[in-house]
């Protein structure tokens, strides 16, 4: 059950983009991010899927896009009918080398126990000059100590996590956060063999706003918090 209705937080994310012009969501910056990089060439894969995603608006429009998740529950109930979905694991894709020229990897680092070998197959299967595309939540943000607090408290977590990374209470899955600041992001990249050309911290204070002055509380405490303790991660790697 989601701990705030998302129309009640798009309604103080418009207020929020009144007090700051230009700023933009975290889905609306990845979606165009990823539009940037598309042709109808392209050859996308969808890293972590679930039921459906970022990949699921546009996969019509470029020449192929596949889907890899491990859980077969959620691949059963994909979205998209019709868009090639596999079972797998992103530690060992089931794809020759080369074969994508964007991977899109939306709230699955969170997860991931070896970080770094993902991101080694997510080199191997991109072709040189490809990019990876990715969502995460920021570990700097003291709205993960709650989610942190979550794996002692499930009950806590399943609220949580839909609120954080838009996931409804069936697509929650344990989180381990190892590839979650940008620190970490840029010594995994390096050691994987792929280049960082972007690493943006998003702030958000909706996801507390139950009522307007929870709203307000959350702007002010924003303003107090370093620049790097935003409560989203994006970025832009690339295969050299």
């Amino acid at each position: 059950m989601a701990a705030l209705p998302l129309d009640v937080q798009n309604s103080y994310r418009a207020r929020y983009r009144l007090m700051r012009p230009g700023w933009s969501s975290s889905g609306e910056q990845i979606e165009a991010l990823v539009r940037g990089h598309l042709t109808p060439d392209s050859r996308v894969l969808d890293l972590g899927c679930g039921r459906g995603g970022m990949v699921e608006l546009f996969w019509r429009e470029v020449a192929l896009a596949a889907g890899l998740d491990p859980d077969a529950r959620s691949l059963a109930e994909h979205r998209a009918p019709g868009l090639p979905v596999v079972g797998g694991r992103g530690e060992n894709m089931p794809f020759a080398a080369e074969s994508f020229d964007l991977v899109v990897c939306v709230w699955v680092l969170e997860h991931l126990r070896s970080p770094e070998t993902v991101l080694r197959e997510v080199r191997r299967v991109l072709r040189p000059g490809g990019h990876l595309v990715f969502l995460t939540p920021n570990l700097r943000n003291p709205l993960l100590a709650f989610n942190r607090l979550g794996r002692a408290l499930p009950q806590l977590q399943r609220r949580l996590v839909p609120r954080l990374y838009g996931r409804v209470e069936a697509d929650t899955f344990p989180v381990l956060y190892r590839a979650n600041t940008e620190g970490a992001i840029r010594v995994l990249a390096e050691r994987a063999g792929l280049q960082v050309g972007l690493l943006r911290v998003i702030p958000d204070p909706t996801y507390l706003a139950f009522n307007g002055f929870m709203f307000r509380a959350s702007v002010m405490s924003e303003g107090l918090m370093p620049r790097g303790w935003g409560v989203h991660l994006l970025g832009d790697l690339s295969r050299p």
